[in-house]
């Protein structure tokens, strides 16, 4: 539907209703004002058997109600692609609305808002890389956006980006984000796609090289006000997307595929168990479902005292910031290790039938039946959602946390590399660090700031310590520095996503 469509339509509707046929109409939200002519054809309309009649349409605050009530409803995902997210724009606008007023910069900057609209969406793909969390930029963000391109270009004013980029982020796409980290990206992206720089480039490619790409290499926006250039742009884009569009590393859909086949999964092991299996007490059920769980927690445990030692809660003044976190450290990784077997004790002993159901081990017989982490578990330290991961975690952390406590308590901690992935809290170790290290210079530790060296110790530093186990994303090392995996070829491929590297970190007065 669209101008001059009207009376065609309904000569069709007429047609097809007599012979029995199926007619659909399309965006029926352009032409709401010809609707209530619709509603009344409807109304004498005598159909031959067989006729159907389809309607598609956004929402749109002007839709009649009553037709509204009187169809039968369906509501559909729109295909995910930055190409598809472009073209569903395009065909929501008219030509008159592209080329109103005649101007350039006009067609040009609606074309940046798609791509800008587009690009936010679609990078809902690679959480948590793209976006920390799901927003819910909706359509009528994008409609926003177009007025305030439309009223910005109407009257012959000179064009002010800051109105848009303040308007974009504080009121519109920006409300929805409550993370400062993708605030900083979207602000990026306003940055690169809603400026005269832009658009001004956009008639030189020469000058548009140099000054650096916003768009992809193989993106340029046409010198015309024609709706058909920009649907021409559209449709030669790759119908899957690339990272670079996003601004994203090209190993960064590794990160997205290991994620989608963990949440599928986790939804296979939700639908391959009983229903029934944790609702109520059966003896034969829950052996078989948590007799792996049982042994495994056993073998984790045999050869080590964790379950019998005895450690004294940590007082104050031990001195070393660094000793205390240490030896709170261990003080907690015992009161897990211990609460986790007390917890699976008292199921083994129901199962077995020496001991009455109660409340607690019903819960925890559940989620371990179900797959999951029990949340008493997670309250203590947030670990691995899956159980047997979960257990393996918290014994060889347990494990190591002893060798710490040895090295600590020799003044030898800080002399060898540490691997940050054995402690269950490492940012407090960081700030433990921090501390001793304000306290030997004498000074707060505001005034402090961490300094890395990837070849040899800074001999500025007051204390420093080796670090490894770290992994970094979307990045390669050469042994010297870090430099940005961002190619497109398929070598990509070979380059692994996560890499351990040894790192010294060293803390030092600014």
């Amino acid at each position: 539907m669209g101008q001059g469509q009207a009376d065609v339509a309904l000569a069709t509707l007429r047609e097809c209703s007599h012979s029995g046929g199926w007619l659909c109409l399309k965006n029926l939200h352009l032409v709401t004002a010809w609707l209530p002519l619709l509603e009344k054809e409807l109304n004498v309309l005598q159909p031959k058997a067989g006729f159907r009649l389809w309607l598609t349409a956004e929402v749109h605050p002007k839709f009649p109600l009553i037709l509204l009530q009187s169809s039968l409803k369906i509501t559909f995902e729109a295909p995910p692609g930055l190409k598809k997210n472009l073209l569903r724009t395009y065909e929501t606008w008219s030509p008159e609305q592209i080329s109103k007023g005649g101007l350039l910069s006009r067609a040009q900057s609606l074309f940046c808002l798609a791509w800008f609209h587009a690009v936010c969406q679609e990078r809902r793909n690679y959480i948590p890389q793209g976006w920390t969390k799901f927003y819910e930029f909706s359509l009528s963000d994008l409609r926003a956006g177009f007025e305030i391109i439309d009223r910005l270009f109407d009257g012959g004013k000179v064009f002010q980006w800051e109105f848009v980029h303040g308007l974009l982020e504080n009121a519109i796409y920006g409300g929805r984000i409550d993370n400062p980290c993708d605030l900083k990206i979207l602000r990026s992206y306003l940055e690169q796609f809603f400026s005269s720089r832009l658009l001004s480039a956009s008639a030189n490619h020469n000058q548009r090289s140099k000054r650096g790409h916003t768009f992809p290499s193989q993106i340029s926006l046409p010198n015309s006000c024609s709706i058909l250039d920009y649907r021409g742009v559209i449709e030669n884009l790759p119908e899957d997307d690339r990272p670079a569009f996003f601004g994203l590393p090209a190993n960064i859909e590794r990160s997205s595929q290991r994620i989608i086949s963990s949440q599928v999964i986790s939804q296979l092991r939700i639908l391959s168990r009983s229903v029934a299996a944790g609702s109520k007490f059966d003896r034969e059920i829950w052996s078989n479902g948590l007799s792996p769980v049982l042994n495994l927690w056993k073998k984790l445990n045999q050869g080590s005292s964790l379950i019998h030692q005895k450690v004294a809660p940590p007082t104050e003044g031990q001195g070393s910031p660094v000793l205390s976190f240490i030896v709170l450290e261990q003080f907690n990784a015992i009161r897990l290790v211990q609460g986790i077997h007390q917890s699976l004790a008292a199921l083994s002993k129901v199962i077995r039938g020496t001991s009455l159901l109660t409340a607690d081990v019903h819960k925890l017989a559940t989620a371990l039946l179900n797959q999951e982490c029990p949340l008493s578990w997670q309250n203590k330290w947030e670990g691995p959602e899956e159980p047997m991961q979960y257990l393996r975690a918290v014994v060889a952390r347990a494990l190591a946390i002893q060798s710490w406590v040895e090295r600590a308590e020799r003044q030898v901690l800080l002399s060898d590399a540490v691997d940050l992935s054995e402690l269950f809290h490492p940012d407090t170790f960081l700030n433990a660090l921090r501390q001793e290290t304000a306290r030997s210079m004498g000074c707060s530790m505001d005034s402090l700031k961490f300094v890395s060296s990837w070849k040899s110790p800074i001999t500025e530093a007051q204390l420093q310590v080796k670090v490894g186990g770290l992994q970094l994303e979307g990045c390669s090392f050469d042994g010297a520095r870090l430099s940005e995996n961002r190619h497109d070829s398929p070598s990509v491929s070979a380059v692994p996503a996560y890499m351990l590297l040894l790192v010294t970190n060293t803390l030092q007065k600014k």
